[in-house]
């Protein structure tokens, strides 16, 4: 940001959006106190993972919008998706069909607890990423008012159990925004400030625009200060503009740190005329003298020097040096940045007029300057301004791959086509063939149905070899302060898949991988198809265990008629290396109408350490027969069992029930070792599921020094 030595708005709204976020972080008043004693502490200590890097750092996932005549396609295949990265193909190594369902009750909701996980949150690829952003400089209150029940039934049917959205106003930072799952507390703030708009305020209430207006105030035509005539009203809005295009842009950047997925920035505005320089707010006035330096006073609230004068007290000084900064800013260049730096961090814009279809863009009469009232602005200058801020709002969408719902009284329509729009996507991942450059890569998705049309990123900023390495170096120095801090990070992570339950997914994925006799590695893959009838026929599979592109081992699996469910152990033909692999698996219906894919990242740690568990599910759903499971979903009237691998010379294992704090649960959990025919060994927990209330749980098995957790939700 550009600074113009102006200072923040301390008034009623401010401080309501400050009340908004701090009460957002506390978890809208549901955080759960922490355990009374240390959590368990976890078999490895947990590092703390940079939010610019992945683990494989040339892994790339882009959220595909596909629309015919403005409607989702529903029925994609992976076939007809063409992905190019700076012009060369890349082979699609994941591919799912993403439904958005509203998430029901506020009440079945689960928020995040505190700001470090609501942050942790905004990893996960599934879930969806918003920011409602209230342009409170460029809504007048009627339109505020107006939008207020359309917006809340929209955010109602719009997010989802997994979603996030934040609020964010001119007046805020970033850094202060807070995510979270609910939005009863944004519903509870709109109602009550339902005139947060302020482009038509009678009077000002901003310490600067009081400033403004008190060193430049309007006098009668022909006196001899008339030349200082709407230069405050000027001054007023290229800094309420200045601003507004600041947080923007701090937004976007922002948003391309703590995420690489999609995010949807839904825009509540006028628009802007995005004013550029304009020497003549620069000419000498017959009543002002040439500018001198501010004047040193004491400020009575803290006692401390200030150059700054008490709100609505004039200070010619500092209405001088404003004024000869504002009629330099080039808003329409920043505009043009925020685009570019909005395609890098793969934000789109979902801008919406509140105001409906206008006639007229400038109040009929401005009274926030001192004095006589200005001459009404000529029709051909208010339709140029009009014309201005509708195309500076088609722009932000059109060139971030959003809509803009502007010239329109339908508001509730217009909402509906960006729920529409962001409620289906497909989500694609491939390896890239490009090279750590620290270049921006160029993404083209292309889909090859006739009359198709595709939304998605436009590329990313490749990081650097060297700072791929600084982030994995930084990743294993980077040890928490204390056993207690290392054990809550790994509880953390832990529950985080938990996150992405609500989905409807069509495929979801398991992994294991422990050590035989014979001192090679297994790795066991289980995998669940959706409840959609597609699958009802059965389906094949194909399971490829990867470390970057090369294949390592692969099997194929059939999925009978009437199941969802199978297990299949991949056996690599050569020895493996401790380190960090992928397991994908393509899917394909019987009936041929629908395919899927996915992947599932797995370490292999050194031997005779193990990795990842396996669930076991037994219930009236599954016909009274124990069958493999990739949901952590369950009910109480279900049996379900967690198989960790073993070492071949493991004697005794133990286990026990967690909460979602880590803290142990009076519930006794049975546990027992076994080897199988193929050679390996298991150690099992039987968890009784008939005493648990609904939430989230993890069940702790230990085999020697290691400690596997296996976290699970228990479902009404």
């Amino acid at each position: 940001m550009n600074g113009l030595g102006l200072t923040a708005r301390f008034f009623g709204l401010c401080a309501a959006a400050a009340l908004l976020t701090s009460y957002v972080a506390s978890g809208f008043g549901q955080a759960t106190p922490g355990p009374t004693q240390p959590p368990p502490q976890p078999s490895q200590p947990a590092q703390a993972t940079p939010p610019t890097f992945r683990t494989e750092a040339n892994y790339v996932r882009v959220d595909a919008y596909p629309t015919r005549n403005g409607a989702p396609v529903s029925d994609l295949t992976r076939d007809d998706f063409e992905v190019l990265e700076n012009g060369q193909p890349q082979k699609l190594e994941q591919f799912e069909r993403i439904v958005i369902r509203a998430a029901g009750p506020q009440d079945a909701r689960v928020e995040p607890n505190t700001v470090a996980e609501s942050r942790t949150l905004l990893e996960e690829s599934r879930a969806r990423v918003f920011v409602l952003f209230l342009d409170t400089y460029h809504i007048d209150a009627g339109a505020a008012a107006r939008v207020r029940a359309p917006l809340v039934a929209a955010l109602q049917r719009l997010l989802g159990a997994d979603d996030l959205i934040a609020v964010m106003t001119p007046e805020m930072s970033p850094s202060d925004m807070t995510f979270a799952r609910r939005t009863t507390t944004i519903e509870g703030f709109l109602a009550k400030y339902w005139t947060w708009g302020e482009r038509d305020r009678m009077n000002a209430i901003d310490p600067e625009d009081l400033m403004y207006g008190a060193c430049y105030p309007n006098v009668e035509p022909g006196s001899q200060c008339a030349d200082q005539n709407g230069v405050a009203a000027e001054m007023i809005d290229r800094r309420h503009e200045k601003r507004t295009i600041d947080a923007l842009e701090d937004l976007v950047k922002y948003l391309r740190g703590v995420r690489e997925e999609r995010k949807a920035i839904l825009a509540l505005s006028n628009g802007w005329r995005l004013f550029r320089p304009n020497p003549a707010l620069q000419r000498p006035l017959a009543c002002e003298g040439p500018p001198t330096a501010p004047r040193v006073g004491v400020d009575p609230r803290t006692g401390r020097p200030t150059t700054k004068a008490a709100p609505g007290t004039p200070s010619l000084s500092s209405c001088s040096i404003d004024r000869m900064n504002l009629a330099q800013i080039d808003d329409d260049r920043e505009f043009r940045d925020i685009l570019d730096e909005a395609n890098r961090a793969n934000a789109s814009f979902y801008p919406l007029d509140p105001r409906g279809l206008a006639t007229f863009d400038t109040p009929l009469m401005r009274q926030d300057v001192p004095g006589p009232p200005p001459p009404p602005t000529s029709p051909g200058a208010d339709q140029r301004m009009l014309l201005d801020r509708v195309s500076s709002l088609r722009t932000l969408a059109d060139a971030t791959d959003g809509l803009a719902i502007v010239n329109s009284n339908d508001l509730n329509g217009g909402f509906r086509r960006i729920v529409n729009d962001l409620s289906s996507y497909y989500l694609l991942g491939y390896y890239s063939a490009g090279k750590l450059d620290g270049k921006f890569h160029q993404i083209t998705v292309r889909v090859k149905r006739p009359g198709v049309q595709v939304r998605a990123r436009r590329g990313y900023l490749a990081a650097t070899a060297a700072e791929a390495a600084r982030s994995t170096r930084a990743a294993a120095e980077s040890l928490p302060p204390s056993p207690e801090a290392a054990a809550a990070l790994a509880i953390e992570a832990v529950l985080r898949p938990l996150s992405t339950l609500a989905r409807e997914t069509s495929l979801r994925l398991r992994a294991a991988a422990g050590w035989k006799a014979d001192g090679r590695a297994q790795v066991w893959v289980v995998g669940e198809l959706g409840t959609a009838s597609t699958w009802a026929l059965g389906a094949e599979a194909d399971v490829e265990l990867s470390k970057g592109t090369e294949t390592l081992a692969t099997a194929h699996v059939t999925v009978p008629a009437g199941a969802r469910n199978f297990r299949i152990g991949l056996e690599p033909s050569g020895t493996l290396a401790p380190g960090d692999y992928s397991v994908n698996v393509h899917t394909r219906a019987t009936s041929m109408l629908a395919t899927s894919s996915d992947l599932v990242p797995l370490q292999l740690p050194a031997s005779p350490d193990v990795s990842g568990s396996l669930i076991v599910r037994r219930g009236p759903f599954t016909g009274i027969k124990e069958v493999p499971t990739a949901d952590l979903r369950f009910r109480r009237s279900e049996q379900m069992r967690i198989e960790v691998p073993a070492a071949p010379t493991a004697t005794a294992a133990t286990s026990r029930l967690l909460d979602r704090n880590g803290k142990a649960m009076p519930v006794p959990v049975a546990a027992a070792l076994r080897a199988d025919a193929d050679g390996s060994h298991w150690a099992t927990a039987q968890v009784p599921l008939t005493p648990l209330g609904p939430g989230d749980y993890i069940v702790e098995v230990t085999v020697g020094s290691v400690k596997t957790l296996t976290p699970f939700r228990i479902v009404p």
